[in-house]
């Protein structure tokens, strides 16, 4: 497949030759990031996505505590273990699924606070639980919401961006989520599984109260006829100093040739089936590297094998590091470009998942059996090997390889993933293809977290560390054959490139 958008250097590149290029000094204008609302616009919807990323990993503290609980009725175990840990991809595919309808039907902006309801409720249920049920429909209800948040907030924040940040501010989902994660690791050393559920109230709320003031995506605005509140909403986004004239007929322009929803004749174009095809197997790739089962049973992981720190720690440190790997792929992504960051990112992930399976199946065992989720019910590998005692530095293997695998995540399959998604798929399909790709996305995770405590106790840890490693050598190939470079073009250039097959030349 050619490779869109490579090569497609300085000023000559444009989407719209048919109309006049702006001057030097009216593209400074454009692209220079001189209204700082767009970053607090981009803030509050983020937001959201902290919400998500302390959810995603609520169970890793959570179910040990509750695997010892002297309350008989939340009392967990094995197999009540593993759905309250998968159940929240289950809730996270419907909220993709309605977010198909939802991301068209009342905008971005409107869904992203549409989906503080399940999440409120959800964490409620959790904090008050006094039964398995609730903490299942709470899971799920989080879940749900943070299904939504995932299709709607990408799409948001692309929107409205500007292309010379649009890669920094594509990565802030990601970051967020991230950083939810890690509030939760260091939450969960300190506070009582109840009062992790109180605490993640905290941000949605704060979410709705800042999305109240923000202004909907000119795009979707314009989508829907409503052209003053358009212009309007771009001029906030970009301040009353910035010349948006030209950015805003680009959009309309766009706007105005896509204003019918996608038809099944125009599905099986190419200009529209191959960038949401691109979308759907990053989608499925992303989760199939494991990210999902390794942060949902990071903890019982590491209760598994022979580690030197307590579990929990390693938990901590693992959140932290990620939190610092996303910030470099913000950093850098708009620099080194994202197909760049995709190969060092597969790269990373497939020598630390090969690190981890070749130390469960060759390397030292646990002193003692593992006393939270029972990963496996016999030892690992075999009793040949050698029993690991607590000050060996060779303990020190997994969480070496695990904080690897996770910075690779988060530097790019993680965040880029994200942005790919919002940048490339067809504006007349925007809404509903992105959350097909959270559809696929959590069903995927869904099936791996389900499967992964049943794999690991017929076959040992090692085989999904394997299968983990070989998805992210078949990343590597899909890259370079399919992704697109994205950095640097508008939404309206990206989309041409797909419509035309060939790049716009003014000169």
């Amino acid at each position: 497949m050619q490779e869109p958008l490579l090569g497609a250097e300085g000023p000559d590149y444009d989407t719209f030759p048919e109309k006049s290029s702006p001057s030097p000094g009216d593209r400074t204008r454009v692209r220079a990031p001189q209204n700082k609302r767009v970053f607090l616009a981009t803030f509050a919807a983020v937001l959201g996505n902290f919400s998500f990323g302390y959810a995603l990993v609520y169970t890793s503290p959570v179910i040990p505590a509750l695997e010892h609980s002297l309350d008989p009725d939340l009392k967990l175990t094995k197999a009540q273990a593993s759905w309250f840990g998968s159940v929240f991809t289950l809730g996270a595919a419907a909220g993709g699924l309605s977010a198909m309808v939802l991301n068209d039907l009342l905008g971005r902006k409107l869904s992203i606070m549409f989906s503080a309801v399940p999440s409120a409720a959800g964490y409620a249920l959790m904090a008050g639980a006094h039964g398995f049920w609730m903490l299942l429909l709470g899971r799920t209800l989080t879940g749900f919401a943070g299904g939504l948040t995932a299709a709607c907030i990408p799409v948001y924040v692309s929107e409205i961006a500007l292309p010379g940040v649009r890669g920094a501010l594509g990565a802030t989902p990601q970051l967020m989520a991230v950083f939810g994660s890690l509030s939760l690791y260091a939450l969960g050393l300190l506070l009582p599984w109840r009062w992790l559920a109180v605490a993640g109230e905290g941000p949605v709320l704060i979410m709705i109260l800042l999305l109240s003031f923000m202004p909907n995506s000119p795009r979707f605005l314009l989508s829907r006829g409503r052209d003053t509140e358009a212009l309007r909403a771009l001029a906030w986004l970009r301040g009353a100093d910035a010349d948006i004239r030209w950015e805003f007929e680009q959009i309309q322009d766009n706007v105005q040739r896509q204003s019918t929803h996608m038809s099944w004749a125009e599905a099986r174009n190419p200009h529209m089936y191959r960038p949401i095809l691109i979308a759907l197997v990053m989608r499925f790739l992303q989760q199939l590297m494991g990210i999902t089962p390794i942060l949902v049973y990071l903890q019982p992981i590491f209760e598994s094998t022979a580690i030197l720190l307590a579990p929990k720690d390693d938990a901590a440190i693992v959140g932290a590091v990620r939190l610092f790997s996303v910030l470099i792929a913000a950093l850098t992504m708009d620099l080194a470009g994202r197909k760049v960051l995709l190969f060092v990112s597969a790269t990373i992930m497939f020598a630390a998942n090969l690190t981890v399976g070749l130390y469960v199946h060759f390397g030292p065992k646990p002193l003692t059996p593992n006393s939270t989720m029972g990963l496996e019910s016999i030892p690992l590998g075999g009793t040949e090997q050698p029993l690991a005692t607590p000050s060996s530095y060779l303990t020190l293997v997994p969480l070496v390889a695990t904080m690897l695998f996770i910075t690779g995540y988060a530097m790019g399959w993680g965040p880029i993933t994200w942005l790919l998604m919002s940048e490339i798929l067809p504006l007349q399909a925007r809404g509903v293809a992105s959350g097909l790709c959270v559809l696929v996305s959590w069903l995927t995770a869904f099936a791996l977290t389900k499967s992964f405590l049943l794999v690991v106790n017929a076959f040992g840890l090692h085989v999904p560390f394997f299968f983990f490693a070989a998805i992210c050598l078949a990343s590597l190939v899909f890259t370079g054959c399919c992704v697109p470079e994205t950095k640097g073009r508008s939404l309206e250039q990206i989309e041409s490139f797909f419509r035309t097959g060939r790049r716009s030349f003014l000169h």
